[in-house]
């Protein structure tokens, strides 16, 4: 059940309107919760819901265990044990064949054999977003961020809300566990803001995003031979347009739709093309991930606070790992791998100059430069990324590099909403909340009447199948 869909809204409506019919009794407002996070996620895949039953009963005993424990060492053991059990789930269930198949390939030359059939596992929906999930709330009350008085019930309830279990983002015990104990408000400014962020997302990902991808990423990708050098160019800047607008639009209709149930998930996105360097880039980017891999890898780590050589090793090893969590392919470390090199030579530069990262590019002129460099570099690593692989990556690269000319196979339709992309993303972003503030100040005819208008533009702009969100895959 896509969160584009006419059923998910049907459901959505729903759940709110059983929620807060009893929204002032906590047993009954989490259970309306919990079972409806557990249909929603029976309904893409039924059977592995139970390894989250057995993690979340798990990480629930170790956390208890902290709880309980005023030993330092037992209660790093319990920690480490947490981290190495979700991590050992994920790469049980996400990495087992692309280990094997590595295996395979490294020790054949040696004469060892090892199995060639593929283990076949089911990955669960959502794993990687969950186990990063389960593991910030055990060291978040290790570090005494956050309270262990929470039951199974809500534990559980913390990692299957189901309006970011599919693809995130990744939200902190701060941000949703610790508020299940409030009794939820829902003025009507606040609904009207939840309903006009779910339109944004939904605009974002069936009319631009969607577009962007049937019309001109998918064909290109598929056939590189077929087309022009410059159209495989136009191919990868529409698709990092169209990740972003993919992944942005399910956080905007994930925050919209918590919103409803009077729950505030942080923002995931913040302009990220007009980033003037790398780190800035992925500070707006995905930022509860990358956050996250500050929080809980990189500065445990050592971060910043170690030799030069020691911080560049800490960036590589937290771009590698963090570009492998996309998928079980070693070109993701790869694209990883390139991102750490390219942070390591502009911290090192940083280092020659004695500049310090937020005195960077203070200049007019400077930031142009830096933006256009920024976007450059994400851009083209981004080919690796939609490849299916590293063959077919070199093809396109190869592609680009003939310098043939011609943009006869980009449609109009495709100019028109890479234009959109690019304008609305330049936006200041006042201009949404201002908008934002309109919709909310219009009487609620008008708002009904303008949100079937979007419904029926989107019917008519985007594509005739449903396209499953970009980063389900990972």
């Amino acid at each position: 059940m896509q969160s584009t869909s006419i059923p998910y809204l049907v459901f959505l409506g729903l759940t709110f309107a059983l929620y807060w019919a009893v929204h002032r009794h906590k047993v009954a407002r989490l259970s309306v919760l919990l079972v409806a996070s557990l249909f929603f996620y029976m309904v893409w895949t039924p059977f592995p819901v139970l390894v989250f039953f057995g993690c979340a009963a798990f990480d629930h005993l170790i956390v208890k265990g902290l709880a309980r424990s005023q030993s330092p060492k037992v209660r790093k053991a319990l920690v480490v044990t947490s981290i190495v059990s979700n991590v050992g789930l994920l790469s049980t269930f996400k990495y087992a064949d692309m280990f094997r198949e590595t295996a395979r390939s490294l020790l054949a030359p040696l004469g060892v054999t090892v199995r060639d059939e593929p283990f076949g596992l089911l990955l669960p929906i959502g794993l990687s977003f969950l186990c990063f999930q389960a593991i910030s709330y055990v060291v978040d009350v290790y570090r005494g961020k956050a309270s262990a008085e929470h039951s199974y019930f809500e534990h559980l309830l913390y990692l299957l809300f189901f309006p970011r279990v599919v693809s995130g983002p990744i939200v902190r015990a701060s941000d949703l566990l610790e508020r299940f104990r409030d009794v939820p408000s829902l003025t009507p400014e606040e609904g009207g803001r939840a309903l006009y962020r779910i339109a944004v997302g939904l605009v974002k990902k069936l009319v631009i995003a969607d577009v962007l991808g049937s019309g001109l990423v998918d064909p290109v990708f598929a056939d590189p031979g077929a087309y022009t050098s410059a159209e495989c160019l136009m191919a990868a800047v529409a698709y990092t347009f169209e990740l972003y607008l993919d992944f942005s639009g399910y956080s905007d209709i994930a925050i919209g739709a918590a919103a409803l149930f009077g729950f505030q998930f942080p923002e995931n996105f913040a302009r990220p093309y007009l980033a003037k360097n790398l780190f800035e880039f992925w500070n707006r980017w995905h930022m509860s991930l990358s956050s996250w891999l500050r929080d809980y890898l990189y500065i445990p780590l050592g971060g910043n606070r170690r030799s030069k050589p020691r911080v560049l090793f800490n960036l590589m090893t937290v771009m590698v790992l963090g570009g492998l969590w996309h998928g079980a392919d070693w070109r993701f470390a790869i694209w990883g791998a390139v991102h750490g090199v390219a942070l390591g030579i502009t911290r090192t530069w940083w280092w020659i100059r004695g500049t310090k990262p937020k005195e960077a590019s203070v200049s007019w002129l400077g930031a142009g430069v830096g933006i256009l460099c920024t976007f450059t570099v994400v851009v083209l690593t981004r080919v690796v990324f939609r490849a299916p692989s590293l063959e077919h990556a070199a093809e396109i690269y190869q592609r680009m590099l003939l310098g043939m000319p011609g943009l006869a196979n980009v449609s109009g339709l495709v100019w028109g909403m890479l234009a959109v992309a690019v304008v609305g993303h330049m936006l200041p972003m006042k201009l949404y909340d201002s908008v934002g503030t309109l919709f909310v100040r219009l009487p609620s005819p008008v708002r009904a009447v303008v949100l079937v208008l979007i419904g029926l533009g989107i019917r008519h702009l985007s594509s005739v199948e449903a396209r499953p969100y970009v980063y389900l895959q990972f």
